[in-house]
């Protein structure tokens, strides 16, 4: 039996149904179509979708009545572009005006099956509500994914993240599960679990890895610190979400020379699960946007517009096959180039072949020039001598921003001199590819603090100046 649901919206598939564990593909006959004859599926499920919260959600048919579309706008995929964009901030106020879920949760409350939510952080926390049906057709677009990631039923599956409100570990279970992989979900959070979860991997052998590529790094030192080679843990495949450093080179790099196994770069946002439709394939070239269940524009950050093939700008998200809280151009605040050229693994989806490299409101401009931290972090990971770990800390002083950058140092490098030529080294490299010359502060390794979660590197300062300004 075919992969492929039956035409109808939104669509069923076979829980049952497997592809043979020698298969390169989970769907075939989507993943390697024709970009064109793809196209009219996914128009298909556009219009329906659209149709649907149209009839459903008191907040799209107001925020469409009010740009002049309706469903009958929607005669091609460019027409979408028609449709205002969806900001974080919107759904926020909508379920702030609406609670729990907001006036765009398009079933009955009682078929939710799963609660989830944001922090809150930035802001107040957004709550997720997940139909039961939704929640298996998570697993099943997640399953395809893993399957084009290497993840085989063979596979042993180590969960290394927090099982929380976080959708990350859940959509993660539910995938494994539905592709017949053993899951050991471990977690991640609790002082000491990371010691257990070495010493449970030594024992078990997992195969696979999830987490953060953050977690990833100290999962490895610990095991180091106990005199275990990360290597011999028997990782063939980690795959990665929740921040940006599989898709940064040095970064991928580094895992996989730790570990010895394919570092699978994943992800997009838990409103848009299931998160995994950016997705890596085994031969690692660059996130494939799998447009036949999420459809994704790559747009002008500022006009919204979708940019050509070769161009930058922010994802703009699009459920195909969502009942339950549908998300339709839901503005990421990514940053990410696309492409259409071909891969190698056959599939002939668009790829972000940097991945997601930066973030709108994490970029910072100093003397002019705009940073993103994942420059940074691929720089000083590709320098001999780095300790792992680092911090960025941007003042101003009498009016001039100045970047300071705190690295560690390896315990090669404890001795003066081969430390001062570190940071010169440091100082040097970061100089060119910043285009702003930084302070540096070499601290040994291990003085900064490690994350099990999304690491946070950036502080700016700069605003204290402001106020010492204004007050003074």
């Amino acid at each position: 039996m075919s992969a492929r649901a039956a035409p109808a919206w939104p669509p069923r598939y076979d829980p049952a149904w497997r592809p043979a564990p020698d298969a390169e593909y989970w769907a075939p006959e989507l993943e390697c179509a024709d970009p064109k004859t793809r196209d009219e599926i996914v128009l298909a499920k556009l219009r329906a979708q659209v149709q649907y919260a149209w009839e459903r959600s008191a907040f799209y048919r107001r925020r469409w009545e009010a740009a002049g579309v309706a469903p009958a706008t929607l005669r091609t995929l460019a027409d979408l572009a028609r449709f205002p964009v969806v900001q974080k901030a919107d759904l926020r106020a909508a379920q702030a005006a609406a609670p729990p879920f907001g006036d765009y949760l398009c079933v009955e409350p009682r078929e939710i099956a799963r609660i989830h939510g944001s922090s809150g952080t930035t802001g107040r926390p957004t709550v997720f509500g997940v139909g039961g049906d939704d929640w298996e057709r998570i697993g099943e677009a997640h399953a395809r994914v893993l399957w084009a990631a290497g993840v085989r039923p063979d596979d042993r599956v180590l969960i290394a993240s927090f099982f929380s409100l976080y959708l990350g570990s859940w959509g993660a279970l539910k995938g494994c599960e539905r592709l017949g992989a053993a899951v050991f979900p471990f977690g991640a959070g609790v002082p000491g679990q990371t010691l257990m979860a070495v010493q449970w991997a030594r024992e078990l052998r997992p195969t696979a890895f999830y987490g953060t590529p953050s977690y990833a790094l100290h999962f490895a030192e610990t095991a180091r610190r106990e005199g275990l080679e990360p290597r011999d843990f028997g990782f063939r495949t980690l795959f990665f979400s929740g921040e940006p450093g599989a898709g940064i080179a040095a970064t991928k790099r580094l895992i996989e020379d730790t570990f010895g196994g394919a570092c699978i770069d994943m992800g997009s946002m838990a409103e848009m699960t299931p998160w995994m439709t950016n997705g890596e394939c085994r031969r690692r070239t660059g996130m494939h946007l799998w447009q036949d269940i999420v459809y994704t524009q790559v747009c002008d950050p500022e006009t919204f517009a979708p940019v050509p093939y070769g161009g930058e700008g922010t994802p703009v998200y699009t459920h195909l096959e969502r009942t339950s809280q549908p998300m339709i151009r839901l503005v990421s605040g990514d940053l990410a180039r696309w492409t259409d050229a071909p891969c190698p693994c056959g599939r002939t989806y668009p790829r972000l072949p940097l991945g997601l490299y930066g973030r709108i409101d994490d970029m910072f401009i100093v003397r002019g020039e705009n940073i993103y931290p994942s420059a940074i972090e691929d720089t000083l990971r590709a320098i001999e001598g780095f300790g792992g770990e680092f911090r960025v800390i941007v003042s101003r002083r009498e009016t001039m921003d100045e970047l300071l950058v705190r690295a560690e140092y390896a315990a090669s490098h404890a001795a003066e001199a081969p430390r001062a030529a570190l940071g010169a080294r440091m100082k040097e490299r970061l100089r060119a590819r910043l285009g702003v010359t930084p302070l540096i502060e070499l601290v040994p390794e291990g003085a900064l603090p490690r994350t099990e979660f999304k690491a946070r590197r950036i502080i700016d300062d700069r605003d204290l100046y402001e106020k010492g300004i204004t007050h003074s």
